[in-house]
């Protein structure tokens, strides 16, 4: 990973620590790093829980029980394009990616 989306991902992580060192929760985080980043409350997410995409796909595809999950990174990318562009994620995955991030899946959908 490299470039400005990493330089930002770096920054997410940076403030995301000094606000939970505060006592903000991970929902609270989001709502600050959305003043500064006009980005999908899923990319939001990912942020202020300071993971890598390939760290997201991961933990995502652990959490099937049935082993079938297979997200990739691209089908992520997509998801949080959404709503401007890319794809809805289903209720299973929206619920998945609530559990990785530790929110309730309506906190992941645009409002």
């Amino acid at each position: 990973m490299s470039g400005t989306g990493y330089q930002t991902l770096l920054e997410c992580r940076r403030r995301g620590r000094a606000l939970r060192a505060r006592g903000f929760t991970v929902d609270q985080i989001a709502v600050v790093l959305a003043l500064d980043h006009a980005v999908s409350p899923l990319k939001l997410y990912r942020y202020a829980n300071g993971l890598t995409a390939t760290q997201v796909v991961t933990a995502f595809n652990d959490l099937d029980p049935s082993g079938a999950a297979t997200l990739r990174e691209g089908r992520l990318y997509d998801y949080e394009a959404w709503p401007a562009g890319g794809r809805r994620p289903s209720i299973w995955a929206l619920t998945l990616l609530a559990q990785i991030y530790g929110t309730a899946p309506t906190r992941l959908e645009p409002r």
